[in-house]
Parts: structure tokens; sequence; C-alpha cells
């Protein structure tokens, strides 16, 4: 035992199996935002969190949630390590129990009574079971039953007097899971080697047979190997019995604290489970909620758009004036800082949009189901429903997305998850889609047609994951496929504090981690299209050579500026490559945006403000003009539906992060995967952009 008697410092594990409340109930205890939801393996990395009560310092450890101590996958193998002790070891166990599923929770419990440490149970959701017996729980238990609702702080005063009450007089739980005697007598005699830390690690040699480690005697493997020969022998299979014990024995617990009434709660949610888990109904439902979703951040995020836009364009005309007396220094702020960074904010509201929406669906409880459902579809291509969630975190973004996987058991899957991740559209693709449909599909088509479009720009990177899933599973990572289980949590109302708090947390992100790349990409696409500075004289030259209908179109002072673009470094780049880029309807400049855009995505849209606007005052509302009145040499419209389409599509396609390359060499150990990744991903992106150019640039 760690903790004694007036020591100033304690470190406590919160252990249960996913969808218990762990993490609210962590928040509650430490005053963190850690990511809370309704998944298995939500919470992959652990999350320390501390308190003080009566002059110690407690720290908190939200373990992974996990159904028992054997380990399927990455996450649930680093909450056995927390629980061993690992480098920390570990004083006191918080268990945390969900009273509308007891059964389950106790076989964990089972388990984590033999590893020898003090245990204290948190009950949450008793408003599902208010008549369960917590005296005759906690005498079954022989540890300490606190009744929690952590979203509310009921009991968090009595759970920390509680803890603290264990920490300085710990009892070790000592409970009778009902083991046959022949197997009681044999863990008794193995005790005497003083071989093994705990119980548990006694249960796991004898009854599953797992092999000791190297360093354990030959006089314990020899009685070991003697003992598992004698439960063979009386027929007694180790795997199988110790599973049937321990459920039998949790069954009994909850018959004795549990009245048989049926919850009306339960009821409910299996009622509406039949609807939204039908597997017609349950996928057009499903279908329809992404659709609503992906509408309302299109039409919901205007008038806060236009806020934005408004108040740069007004920074901009009151930063113009101080800066006159520098050419270059007001170039720089106003093209570069302001333009670029400014161009990309204006999309913040987007983002925190859909951040809201998946944060109310996690909240309720829908996506288990959602991920149920989804394992029909990546069935077939090798995945299952376990991939869902790593794939709808890479809506967010790849690179968290691609570090969810870690929950998957099965290495050939998780690796085929990891390289179809990226093709998910990220948020930082939003900006690309809604610039884009605002110019050349809303004001032709309509709302409803536009927030369609961004609908099916959302789906086609599923879309496409699917068959190329079903293309490696197929032919790079054979394997046999292993069945998926998944338990349903039940229904109830997003805990809108949470729903904000992760709103607030995504869009800190985004501005921090996301505007520091941005504002450093900007100002170096502003340079480069900056310098080489071309003369005023080369420029006139140029201009005189133009015929007489195109100097009729083009100013001077337009065309002035155009010829600098092109005479830069980047615009030089640019032109050397458009070539390549001509099939799927791209010139220089729409090239050099995207070439600009490989190291990370986010910069496209100030790199075409720079590129574009090169006047004072540049928003999202005169890049839009600029786009849509923008012509090539011969006076022609540069963007139609068509290069429009096959741009987004291009977008929607392409590895154009550098950070998620870095992600999936470290995930995967490997640089040829990462760079695998990055290379059919961009072949994809560019034959696709080709095939939609071609279909569409007949389209007015």
């Amino acid at each position: 035992m760690s903790t004694t008697i007036g020591q100033k410092t304690a470190r406590i594990a919160l252990v249960g199996k996913p969808n218990v409340g762990k993490s609210t109930l962590f928040n509650a205890l430490t005053g963190s935002n850690q990511k809370i939801g309704n998944y298995p393996g939500v919470t992959v990395e652990i999350a320390k969190g501390s308190y003080c009560v009566q002059g110690r310092v407690v720290e908190c450890i939200d373990v992974p949630g996990l159904y028992s101590l054997r380990a399927m996958s990455e996450d649930e193998s680093v909450a056995l390590r927390v629980l061993q002790g690992g480098d920390e070891p570990v004083d006191l166990y918080v268990i945390v129990m969900d009273a509308g599923s007891m059964e389950r929770c106790l076989f964990l419990y089972s388990q984590v009574a033999e590893l020898g440490k003090p245990i204290i149970v948190a009950l949450t959701m008793t408003d599902v079971a208010p008549n369960l017996d917590l005296e005759a729980l906690a005498a079954r238990l022989g540890v300490p039953v606190v009744p929690v609702v952590a979203h509310k702080n009921e009991g968090l005063k009595e759970l920390q007097d509680t803890i603290e009450r264990t920490l300085e007089s710990p009892v070790v739980p000592d409970i009778e899971l009902g083991f046959p005697e022949r197997v009681r007598l044999a863990i008794q005699r193995l005790v005497e080697f003083k071989q093994a830390p705990n119980i548990h690690t006694l249960r796991l040699w004898l009854l599953r047979e797992e092999e000791p480690p190297r360093h354990i005697s030959d006089d314990f493997r020899a009685a070991l190997t003697e003992l598992r020969e004698d439960l063979l022998g009386a027929n007694l299979s180790g795997k199988v019995l110790d599973s049937q014990t321990r459920y039998a024995w949790a069954a009994s617990v909850r018959k004795q604290v549990e009245p048989a009434t049926t919850s009306p709660m339960q009821s409910r949610t299996d009622r509406i489970d039949r609807i939204l888990t039908h597997r017609v109904w349950g996928l057009l439902i499903f279908a329809a909620l992404m659709y609503l979703v992906f509408q309302s951040i299109y039409t919901l995020a205007t008038p806060l758009m236009d806020g934005i836009e408004t108040a740069m364009g007004a920074l901009s005309d009151g930063v113009s004036p101080l800066l006159a007396g520098s050419p270059l220094v007001h170039d720089l702020v106003i093209d570069g800082v302001i333009g670029g960074v400014g161009g990309v904010l204006v999309f913040l509201p987007q983002i925190m949009i859909l951040f809201f929406f998946i944060a109310v669906l996690e909240g309720t409880g829908y996506l288990a189901r959602a991920a149920f459902l989804m394992d029909r579809l990546l069935g077939w291509c090798g995945l299952n429903g376990r991939a869902f969630i790593p794939l709808l975190s890479s809506y967010a973004c790849a690179i968290p997305g691609v570090m969810a996987a870690r929950v998957m058991p099965d290495p050939k899957a998780r690796l085929a998850t990891i390289l179809v991740a990226p093709l998910m559209s990220c948020s930082a693709r939003l900006p690309v889609y809604v610039l884009l449909i605002g110019v050349f599909i809303e004001p032709k088509y309509g709302t409803a047609v536009a927030g369609l479009t961004l609908f099916i720009m959302h789906l086609l990177g599923l879309a496409v994951a699917v068959p190329v899933a079903w293309i490696l599973n197929r032919g790079v990572l054979k394997g046999p496929r292993l069945p998926f289980l998944l338990e349903f949590p039940r229904y109830q109302w997003p805990r809108w504090r949470d729903v904000l708090a992760t709103m607030g947390n995504k869009a800190k992100t985004f501005v921090t981690t996301a505007g520091t790349v941005i504002l450093a990409m900007t100002i170096l696409i502003w340079a480069a299209l900056y310098f080489p500075q071309s003369s005023s004289s080369d420029a006139q030259a140029a201009f005189s050579r133009l015929s007489t209908q195109q100097q009729e179109v083009t100013s001077l002072e337009t065309f002035e500026a155009q010829y600098q673009l092109e005479q830069s470094f980047l615009g030089r780049f640019g032109r050397a490559v458009a070539p390549a880029f001509e099939p799927a309807g791209f010139d220089w400049r729409l090239t050099t945006s995207l070439v600009a855009a490989f190291p990370a995505r986010e910069v496209v849209v100030g790199a075409m403000s720079v590129i574009f606007g090169m006047g004072e005052g540049e928003d999202s509302k005169e890049l839009r003009t600029a786009l849509a009145t923008a012509t090539r040499p011969d006076g022609t419209p540069l963007m139609n539906l068509g290069n429009a389409l096959s741009m987004m599509v291009f977008f929607a396609l392409c590895c154009q992060c550098l950070t998620t390359v870095a992600t999936i060499q470290a995930e995967t150990k490997s640089a040829k995967w990462a760079w695998f990744a990055f290379g059919y991903m961009t072949v994809l992106a560019y034959l696709f952009a080709i095939v939609t150019y071609q279909l569409f640039r007949g389209v007015a």
C-alpha cells in the first residue's frame, strides 16, 4: 500500500466499462474538460486532473473504458497498464458502475477486486434503478457504495469524503466468487510461492493458461503445470469456468440488490431502437439526420459569417491608412495577414455548428446506434462498426481520427481504417466547399441544392473509402474479420454544458492551431507572390502587346497586378505545373492555390485571397466576387460549375496535410504506409477531378 496516514498526496483511478459516466465524474471532481461520449474508446489517452480535500492533493486518472481485464485493443492495454501500477502506482480504485447495467459492471468488479487495492464504488444512473438496495450491494462487494449524479454535482461531497476515509484506513475487498473447491485449493497452493502480484494474475495463469514471465521460478512453473492438468482431468475447462463463475456471481448480486422489474426507460429505449436501428428505416433516418446537419451548417452560419466579414473589412480599412507610408509593410499586413487569416476565420461559425451537432448526437446516445448501422455498410469491405468513430472523428480532423483507430483490436482492420480515415472531409475542407458553393451553386440553384451539394461533398469521402478499404482488405491486408460487439447506452438529453465546452474547445483549437499554420503559410505565400517585384515598364510593354479587344476589357492597373502575379516566384512555379492540371479545368492561378495548400489545406482560402485579391480590404465576399468575375487571357470566364466542382472533389480526396502524414507514420510505425496514403489519395483526387470537370464543363 503506497498511501499511509498523514500522506499529503494520493493517486486514484476511475475505472469502469464504457458509457458509465467516468469522464463526467472526472470533470466534476477535477473541474477539467475531458472528452465525454457514448462510444467505447472515446477516452483513448490517459486524462489526469486533481483536487484538494482536507489538505491532501488527490490526483485522478480517467482510465479508458474496458469490459474486462483482458485487453482487446490499445486503449484497453493502456487501461491495464494503469491498473497494474505502471510507472505510477495507484492507491485507490474508484469503480464507476451504471445502475442500469449492473451485471456487466459487476463482472469487471470481480476482476479488479482481485488486484489487491482498496476500492470504492461510485454508482451512476440511479434514476434508472431507484429501488436498488445499496446497503446489500455494499455488503456483497465489501466496499463503500456511493450514489452520484455527476452532471448535477450530487453525491460528489460524499464521494470525496469516502475517498479520504478509505485513503486513511485502506481495506482491500475479499469476495467469494464461488469457484469450485478444486480451483480454490489450487489458488491457495500457488499463493504460497509468492510469485504473483495478486490473485487475479494467478487466475490468469491457472485458468486462462497465460504463460508467466521469465523470472518466475521453475518450482512454481512445475506446480502450475501440475494443477492445470489436474483441472483438465476433472473436466474443469479453465477459460469457460472463469467467465461462467464470474457471471454467475454477478447475476446473484444483481438479483439480491435489484428488484425484478422492467425499467420503463429501458422499455422505451428498446421501442426507439426498433426504429432507429432498423435495417431500412434506421439508415434512412441516419441519412436524413446527416443531411439536416450539413444543411444547417450552411444556412445557420450565414449571419455570423456576414458579421465576421464586416468586422474584418472594418479592421482592414482602419489599419490601411496607418501603414500608407510603407508599401511593403502595408501589403504584408493587409493582404498577407488580415486578408489571409481573415479569409479563414470567417468560416469559424460553420466549424462550431458542425461540432455542436456532433456533440449533441454523441450526448444523446445516438452515435452508438449509428455505429451499429454503419457496421452493415462497412462489413463487406473488411471493416466493422468500430471504424465508425475513427471515421466520424476524421470529419472534424483526420489526426484524432487516425489516433482513434487504436480502439480496434484487429491490426489489419485498424491499418485499413487509418489509411482511409483521411478521405473523410475534415473541417479544414469546409471553407473551400462553402466558398465555391456560395459562388457557383447557391446563386443559380438555391439554398436547398447548395446544402445538398455540401452534404454530397462530405459523403464523397466515405463513398470512396468503402471500396478503397475493400481493395486493401482483399489485396494488401488479407485476413479474417473479427466480430463486432457493441453495447448501446440509454437515450438521454445531452448535457448542454458539455456540448458548449466541446464547441469552445474545438473553436479554440481551430483558431490557435490551424490559425498559426494559416498565418505562417499565408505570409510565405504572400512573399512568394510579392517577390520578385516586376517593373512597371515591363508590365506596360506587355500590355501594349495585347489586342485592342483585350485592352478594352482589361484595365492597365488590373493587368499590372496580374503581370506581377505571373512573374512572382509562386506564379512561375504554378505556371510550370499548370499544364498537368489543365484537364481538370485549372489555370495557373487555381493550380498555384492547390500547390500552396499541400503542406496544410487550411491555407487554401488565404492563398486564394492573396492570389485573387491583391487590393486593400479584401474579405470573403470580395474573394467570391473575384472568383466569379476572373477571366482567362482570351476573356472567357476562369471558373464555371465544372471546375468549381472539380476543385471541391480534388480537395475532398487529396491528402493535403503533412501533419496527418506524420500521424499515420507514428501510428503505423512505418513511413511506407504514411506515404502510401499520401500517394494514393493524391492520384485519386487528380483522376476524380479530371472526370468531374469533363462531365460538367459544358454546364454554364
